[in-house]
Parts: C-alpha cells; structure tokens; sequence
C-alpha cells in the first residue's frame, strides 16, 4: 500500500498549487504587457488556489496591485497582512463602504449612489476608478455620462480619481473587430475627459487576454487574471500561453479496489455497463469537491499509475470510479491525479473544459473548500 506524502491526514483528496509556477506566469505576463504594470486578479479565493499565499506570490513575483470582486475578499487579504494596493472591481453594497474606506482599498464607481455611500462612510481623498462600459454591457457607466460622473469626483475631496477603465468583451478571440471598437470608444472617453480638464489617472482595460493578444489594450496597466494561474483564457489565444505554468494539481488516492465482469453496471442509475471484465478503482472524491457529476458522460480520465484511465458510471457526491484495466496491479493508496501530470500522462483544466463545454476558470474555480490546498513554495 502507498501511503507516503500528501493526502496522508484526514482525506485522501487534495491539492497542491504551485507558486513557483504563478511567480514564473507573473513574469511571462509582465514581459508581455511591458511597460505597462501587472496587477493580479486574486478574487474568487485567487481562482480557488488560495488567495492569501497566491497574493503574497504575485506581489513578490513584481506585480504592482491586487484586485478583487468583493469588500469581503479585500478584508481577508489585509487581515492578512497585506498592504498592497486593493482594487475592488464593480460596485459594491453601501453597507461595506464603511470597510472600503478603512482598509484603503481602491473603490470602483459608476453611479452617484456609489459616490453617496462612500461620502456618508467618511470618505476623504478615497481612490476610486471609474468604470465605462463600453460594450460589455454588465456594469459601468454609458459613456456619455463618464465627464459628469468624473468631475463629481474630482471636485469632491472625498476622492481622488486614481484610475479610468473598461473590460473588454471577446479578447480572446483576436480575429473579432469588437475589441477595436471598444477601445475606440474608450479613447474617445479619455479624449473627451482629458479636453474636460480631468486626469484619468491610470488607464487599463486589458484583462488576460487582453495583455496577450491586444498591444492595444495594454494602456498604464493590465488586469491579469486567469493566466496567472497557467490557464489559457480561450481557445483563440491558446498559442500565446505556451510558456504559462499550471500552478494548480488536484489528487486523490485510490480507496478500494473490485473486479467486476463484463455486463455489470455501476453506480447510480447504473448508467454504464463493462464490456469485458476489468478492474475497478474507487477514488474519493466527487461531485461535492468539484468534479463534475456528468464528468464521465463526456468521457473524463484520472491518471493511475503513470496511464490514463475512464471514468465510469456517475460520478456521485463523495466518489467517482475508475476503470484501470483488466489485471492491473492497483493497490489501496495508490495515487491518482485528476488534473495535472503523472509520469508522461497529463490532463489539465482546459482537458475538463473542453469535454464539459464549458472553461478552465470554472473547473478551478468549482474545486471545493473540502479539498485542502498545499502551496509549494516559490
């Protein structure tokens, strides 16, 4: 039986992220926007590889800023000791305001209720930037409001406007004229702004796809999000991620171990049937940590001993079967990837993605907190 290593205490289910390889996908990123600077996207638990220890991370790697999609994740960060500048990405409910102000976080606006909660929280020289939207139609201002809204704030000594910005739609697919017309349209926003008499401030509109695909788009800084992590933000700019690192592995240990004959079914609703006999492992993990139910309807594979082998039948919420073959010498212990390399073996995010129909962000992102998270140093 192989025990040995992670996974040993409590669960035989975990994962292990990488620094080294965020540090090295924050140079690549750095190399590719130069001179513009790199500020992280840590949001979402750092794209589930562990906000705290990915921050520290990517602040020692060079990147100039943090940025978040909640007060909440704003205040873990410096409850944690970390001081970095802290952009928090759209507006947010007037009950964290008060938390926004006092931690010194970088607000986002776009609307004078914004603004509002902001003044009644005791804001004096806040930092916020001012977002436009100018096509992804989700949040931001119109452009047509974005001077009025700007000379709200700098006239104001509540703030100091420290940033204009937009998100962009389909950089990740370069062939698309889209991105072309939103930074047209930007421009003009910062032209009409700049002629108003008010500096922008730092200018960005480049998210990781952005940075690699639109020279463009790169402006004072680029918000560098999925790559950070190894992961291409989409299929059109996949030839640019090539010296990305994955940073995120998940593993497991297989648990139990069967023979079973051809004709028999397994697990719930005994969806797949074996045509020949073969050996059957039981891996402990499921759908509640993160790997999809239907992951074996499109055909998912885990690494057992150095090969590539199906699931079969649903996965369900606490385990997932593997069938590794007629004889295989497979013991209890014995290890198991479900994303990353063994030996010349590998499957990645994106390998999940594409059977699932859906992207890398939300496989790794959809990894649960019940799988613990072992950062290897950079």
């Amino acid at each position: 039986m192989n025990t040995a290593g992670l996974g040993d205490l409590g669960r035989w289910a975990w994962a292990e992220v990488d620094l080294a390889a965020v540090a090295h996908n924050v140079s690549v990123l750095r190399s590719a926007a130069a001179p513009a600077d790199v500020w992280a996207v840590v949001k979402a638990d750092a794209y589930g590889h562990g906000v705290v220890p990915v921050s520290r991370a990517v602040l020692e790697a060079g990147a100039a800023g943090l940025c978040v999609a909640l007060v909440q994740e704003a205040v873990e960060l410096r409850t944690a000791g970390i001081d970095a500048p802290i952009l928090v990405l759209s507006e947010q409910p007037p009950s964290t305001a008060g938390d926004a102000v006092r931690l010194g976080l970088i607000s986002t606006v776009y609307s004078n209720e914004a603004l509002e909660a902001l003044v009644a929280a005791g804001a004096r020289h806040h930092r916020v930037h001012l977002k436009v939207d100018t096509g992804m139609r989700r949040v931001g201002c119109r452009p047509d409001r974005a001077v009025e809204l700007a000379l709200e704030i700098v006239n104001d000594e509540a703030f100091v406007l420290d940033g204009v910005f937009t998100h962009l739609a389909v950089s990740d697919e370069p062939a698309d004229p889209f991105t072309a017309a939103q930074l047209d349209l930007f421009d003009e926003v910062l032209d009409a702004l700049r002629a108003a008499g008010v500096d922008p401030g730092r200018v960005h509109a480049a998210n990781s796809a952005g940075a690699l695909a639109h020279p463009r788009a790169r402006r004072d800084l680029v918000r560098a999000g999925i790559a950070l992590y190894g992961i291409e933000p989409g299929r059109g700019v996949e030839h640019l991620c090539r010296e990305l690192r994955p940073a995120l592995s998940l593993h497991a240990r297989v648990s139990f171990v069967k023979q079973v004959r051809a004709g028999e079914r397994i697990s719930y609703g005994l969806r797949h049937a074996f045509a020949h006999d073969t050996t059957v492992a039981t891996v402990p993990i499921g759908y509640a940590d993160g790997v999809p139910r239907r992951l074996f309807e499109t055909h998912g594979e885990v690494i057992v001993a150095g090969r590539r082998c199906p699931i079969v039948g649903v996965v369900t919420m606490d385990q997932l079967m593997v069938d590794v073959g007629a004889g295989a010498a497979v013991q209890v212990g014995d290890p198991v990837v479900l994303i990353g390399r063994s030996g010349d073996a590998t499957v990645r995010a994106e390998d999940w993605a594409e059977r699932l129909g859906t992207i890398g962000y939300e496989v790794v992102c959809g990894i649960s907190r019940r799988i613990t998270r072992h950062a290897r140093p950079a």
